[in-house]
C-alpha cells in the first residue's frame, strides 16, 4: 500500500525533514495544531494523559485530525519512541494534498480507519477481560 507519509514528504514546504531524538515530545495534548506529520523513519507514541493509546511506525501519518477539527487543538501527546525523521504539512498544504491527490485522501482515511478499528478492538478486548 502507498504510504501517505511519502506524499507528506513530497509536498512539505521545507526540503529539510525534522529529526526528532528518541524521548522528545513532538506536540502535546491541548496545544494548537499547526501541522500534520508523516513518519519517514522511527516510531511515535501517542498518549492521552499518562496512557499510551497507540504506537505509529514508518509510513504512518499523525496529527491530521486537529487540522480538520473546528477547535484545532491536539487530542494527544506525540512522543518519539525512537529517533525519528518526520515530514510535515501545514493546514494549507494538507488541504491542497487532499483536494489535488485523491489517493492521498484515501490513504489518510485508510490509516485513520485502521487506527480507529485497532483502538475499538483493544477497548472491546479490555471490556471483556
Amino acid at each position: 500500500m502507498f504510504a501517505p507519509a511519502s506524499t507528506v514528504k513530497a509536498l512539505q514546504r521545507d526540503a529539510e525533514d525534522l529529526l526528532i531524538p528518541a524521548g522528545s515530545v513532538i506536540f502535546a495534548e491541548g496545544e494548537a495544531a499547526e501541522e500534520m506529520y508523516g513518519i519517514l523513519s522511527g516510531e511515535v507514541e501517542l498518549k492521552v494523559g499518562d496512557r499510551t493509546v497507540e504506537v505509529l511506525k514508518t509510513g504512518d501519518v499523525f496529527g491530521e485530525g486537529a487540522l480538520v477539527q473546528a477547535q484545532k487543538f491536539r487530542a494527544t501527546t506525540a512522543i518519539a519512541r525512537q529517533d525519528c525523521r518526520l515530514a510535515r504539512l501545514d493546514r494549507r498544504r494538507f488541504l491542497f494534498a487532499i483536494q489535488e491527490t485523491p489517493t492521498f485522501a484515501l490513504d489518510v482515511i485508510r490509516s485513520f480507519s485502521r487506527r480507529l478499528r485497532t483502538l475499538k478492538q483493544t477497548k472491546l478486548a479490555g471490556a471483556e477481560a
